[in-house]
């Protein structure tokens, strides 16, 4: 590492610690609450259909929650929230020009990780017009310090048309890798339901909970048919699910399928329907994001599990 390299990146992580002191100590904190999850096991990964490359099916969504600024106190707990996502095999990090300073935040601390961040680095476009789109995904690449972002996505459909074209073309010339579309309310899944026939896409990315499973009657069915990998959402419902489970007892099977909490068992419920191809909670808490990550190890629910999770939320 040069001098002006290990400068950068000590400085960064001053700014993100705040306190080294109060950063060390949730680092290593969360570090061995991650470590003691796994038992050594990988993370399960999932096929994305147009190119059969392996997915880790527990990634980070960063709306709220890398949002904030250097200045932050939260600011410091970011690093080790990247930490304990890439630590168990996770890489999806999702991102749009819609969260605030999330992009920006992002690409700072993924800027200074070591060894080199295995991010698979996914954003959107959320504007109206050619050029304005052009223009918020050169913002994009700048704010996340990449040359290539992994997925592209045309954020809740907004001039889907219009930006198409652009990303088809940036995926040919090696810019994005992937191509998606993006929504989170069932409004929309007609004309979710109409642009995934029509258009050969890589990916979707929709709302799925327990307590929101409008996509299992067509969305879900249709994305298998036509080959589309899908990335849930809002898997906590919003958060409302979480609160509705809280201080409610586990199902007595719950060791069986290595689960010590209900936000884990929300998430194994949605890896166990066979069209989803990755998970991303949202969160700028490290013992959530250690939390999380579990529920890609262990098995997978099986029908009759998922069948008495549903009625417990019905």
């Amino acid at each position: 590492m040069s001098h002006t390299e290990g400068y950068s990146r000590r400085r960064l992580l001053t700014l993100a610690a705040g306190v080294s002191a109060v950063f060390t100590f949730d680092r290593a904190l969360a570090t061995a609450t991650s470590s003691a999850a796994s038992g050594g096991q990988a993370m399960q990964t999932r096929a994305i259909p147009s190119s059969s490359e392996s997915l880790p099916v527990v990634g980070l969504g960063t709306y709220r929650g890398f949002d904030v600024a250097p200045g932050d106190p939260a600011y410091r707990q970011l690093p080790v929230v990247l930490e304990e996502l890439f630590a168990k095999g996770g890489t999806v990090v999702d991102s749009s020009p819609m969260y605030g300073r999330a992009e920006e935040t992002t690409g700072e601390l993924l800027s200074i990780h070591e060894p080199r961040s295995p991010a698979f680095l996914a954003t959107k476009v959320w504007t109206r017009g050619r050029k304005e789109g052009i223009a918020q995904m050169e913002q994009s690449f700048s704010l996340l310090r990449t040359e290539r972002i992994d997925l592209m996505q045309i954020h809740n459909l907004l001039d889907w048309q219009t930006h198409l074209p652009t990303l088809r073309e940036w995926k040919e010339q090696g810019r994005i890798r992937y191509i998606g579309i993006t929504h989170y309310t069932s409004s929309a899944y007609d004309e979710v339901e109409a642009v995934l026939k029509a258009q050969q896409l890589d990916f979707l990315q929709i709302n799925y909970a327990l307590d929101d499973r409008g996509v299992e009657k067509r969305i879900l069915p249709l994305c298998r048919e036509r080959g589309v990998a899908v990335i849930c959402n809002r898997p906590f419902g919003g958060g409302e699910l979480l609160a509705r489970l809280k201080g409610k007892p586990l199902p007595a099977w719950v060791s069986d399928v290595q689960v010590s909490s209900w936000p884990q068992l929300a998430l194994k419920f949605l890896l166990a329907h066979p069209a989803v191809t990755c998970v991303i909670p949202g969160t700028g808490n490290p013992r959530y994001m250690a939390d999380n990550v579990k529920a890609g190890f262990g098995p997978t629910l099986t029908d009759a599990q998922r069948h008495q999770l549903i009625a417990l939320v019905s």
